[in-house]
């Protein structure tokens, strides 16, 4: 039965894999391992030693921290709450897509996004 926290962490791994639009086996290769022991610590089946979850931070980008962010307390479930749009394939793209875009771009299409919002 995967661990609540090994579950967070591999979620936490496959949300920054998107982010930089890396795929299982590009993060396999900088890693040194098997693309199928992504798959293993994305869904939380495997757990990640502390020098492997090292290695993943450093070919993603992140500190360590990061994949524990949102962590309140091991013992709460972590499981995707309904309606958790980053568990969305689309969204994550949208996301990955909108930080591609030049800063000052960004930033027009962030102020349009939030005067149509408040509109709706």
């Amino acid at each position: 039965m995967k661990h609540p926290v090994d579950a967070h962490v591999g979620k936490r791994i496959r949300h920054r894999r998107w982010m930089v639009g890396m795929t299982q086996q590009q993060l396999a290769d900088k890693v040194g391992i098997k693309f199928q022991q992504i798959q293993k610590y994305e869904t939380g089946m495997n757990r990640v030693s502390a020098s492997r979850l090292w290695d993943i931070a450093d070919a993603l980008g992140v500190t360590i921290g990061f994949f524990f962010e949102g962590l309140d307390d091991a013992r709460e479930s972590v499981e995707a709450a309904e309606g958790d749009f980053m568990a969305d394939k689309e969204a994550l793209e949208l996301v990955r897509s909108y930080y591609s875009i030049p800063e000052a771009q960004r930033r027009r299409l962030f102020d349009l996004a939030r005067v149509l919002s408040d509109a709706a």
